[in-house]
């Protein structure tokens, strides 16, 4: 069902709601105004909100393996033990990209960037079956493959000591050419399946890769993510490896551009804001992952004010240990009134709602065809029930969106026209099957310990000077 009607639908306006009928022809907006002829499928409207979809525009699937039990570590060492306790299997990566989606959809987003932690060894095998994942439920995926080539221990600064680290397992240019297969073999933009070149961050990758990837980029007309500045510990590690801002050697180095979107970018100053805005770079505001690791505040108002786009992403499933947008829209956007005084720069909710669909269509450089109720572009749609008991009384419906806890609200999704949210449930795949899936293979646990933790923790503290 590509072609059908919304009747009777509440749509936001520059500055207040209109009620519409939308035409969706071919998977596409074919017209917007009030009492149009019904063409297709009528779908009633009547006491309900229409958005753009939102894009969950950072996160990492497999992590919904250890959510609810990470320490309460700081990223470098909250790291270490993830990676002691991740081992994954493809059952694992299948069912948990299957609940990313599922979680992303049921709380408005029609998009996910999954920076995909890939099994050793079976990589290209990874990124198939996420892909698999991805395309059964039918949102609309960008698999960001994440790699490195430098070993953990290389993301902590060394301070006034002297530290030798493990040689990495692969060599860059393998890791390079396993993106470049899986490009060939997986990127289907036309279709909802998206690959971006996705160095981890500076904190464990060289030049090479990063330069590997521009290249990439260019050749293939892919976009770029990457991890920027998550902690105070990578600002020191910058200064430690480049004598300079790790902004200023990106932009060197050629990695910034209008289609790279960088995760958290909590530690950058004035000059590093003006280089994101001069190239155009995206920012990905992850609040929960960033206040749960204690890493920092990112200055997302100085970003809005500078001209800089940012967007939101729920990040990990064990650093957030959710998948909800709406959760993450809503603390991205109050927690920043306390970072200035000067009330006209908060964040309004229909702000919130722009930089969650049309600031995430940005970042992956296709406003052109998504982020807003437009005609021409593609119906990635969520229809909200502003009759359910969490959006009541009635007063602003995006004010209560944004700034409630709404629960259970989406009625409707489509992506690119199909539906897969009907009556608030997604219909392309069995959802009880997966809840009791993820149930039988993971048992109640509370303590346990890290070994990597162990090893380090001691150098973490002294140069971090705790």
């Amino acid at each position: 069902m590509l072609d059908f009607t919304i009747q009777n639908v509440l749509i936001a306006t520059d500055d207040d709601y209109a009620t519409v009928d939308v035409q969706i022809i071919d998977g596409g907006i074919a017209a917007i105004a009030p009492n149009l002829q019904a063409i297709g499928t009528p779908i009633d409207g009547k006491n309900k909100l229409l958005l753009p979809g939102f894009f969950n525009a950072h996160t990492h699937s497999s992590e919904m393996w250890q959510r609810g039990i990470m320490s309460a570590f700081p990223l470098e060492l909250w790291l270490a033990e993830l990676y002691d306790f991740a081992p994954l299997d493809p059952e694992q990566v299948y069912l948990s990209a299957l609940g990313t989606a599922v979680e992303t959809l049921l709380s408005g987003g029609t998009s996910v960037v999954d920076h995909l932690v890939l099994i050793p060894g079976l990589e290209l095998e990874t990124i198939a079956i996420a892909t698999r994942a991805y395309r059964e439920v039918g949102i609309r995926a960008f698999i960001a493959p994440l790699i490195q080539d430098e070993s953990l221990s290389a993301g902590i600064p060394s301070g006034e000591s002297t530290q030798t680290h493990e040689p990495y397992f692969r060599s860059t240019a393998a890791t390079l050419e396993i993106i470049e297969e899986a490009v060939r073999q997986f990127h289907r933009p036309d279709e909802g399946i998206n690959i971006l070149v996705a160095p981890t961050g500076i904190q464990l990758c060289t030049d090479a890769l990063f330069q590997g990837c521009t290249e990439l980029s260019d050749r293939y007309n892919l976009c770029r993510h990457s991890h920027l500045l998550e902690t105070r510990a990578q600002q020191k590690l910058a200064q430690e490896k480049y004598g300079c801002t790790a902004v200023e050697h990106l932009k060197r180095i050629g990695y910034l551009s209008d289609r790279t979107t960088l995760a958290h970018c909590v530690w950058l100053n004035d000059a590093d804001i003006a280089i994101l805005a001069e190239t155009q770079s995206t920012v990905v505001h992850n609040p929960l992952s960033n206040l749960r690791l204690g890493s920092g505040i990112a200055p997302i108002l100085k970003y809005r004010q500078a001209g800089v786009n940012v967007t939101f992403g729920c990040d990990g499933a064990s650093s957030n240990d959710s998948q909800d947008l709406l959760e993450a829209i809503k603390i991205g956007s109050i927690l920043h009134n306390v970072t200035d005084s000067d009330y006209q720069h908060w964040i309004t909710p229909r702000q919130a709602v722009e930089m969650a669909s049309l600031g995430g269509a940005k970042g992956l450089n296709i406003a052109d065809k998504l982020g807003s109720l437009t005609v021409g572009k593609q119906a990635d749609l969520v229809l909200y029930d502003l009759t359910n008991l969490s959006l009541l009384p009635r007063t602003d419906p995006i004010g209560l969106l944004v700034l409630g806890r709404p629960s259970n609200v989406v009625n409707s999704a489509w992506v690119n026209g199909k539906q897969i949210v009907a009556d608030g449930k997604v219909t392309t795949i069995n959802v009880d099957e997966l809840r009791q899936e993820l149930f039988n293979r993971s048992q109640w646990e509370t303590k346990r310990k890290s070994e990597t933790v162990a090893q380090i923790e001691a150098h973490y503290r002294t140069v971090m000077g705790l």
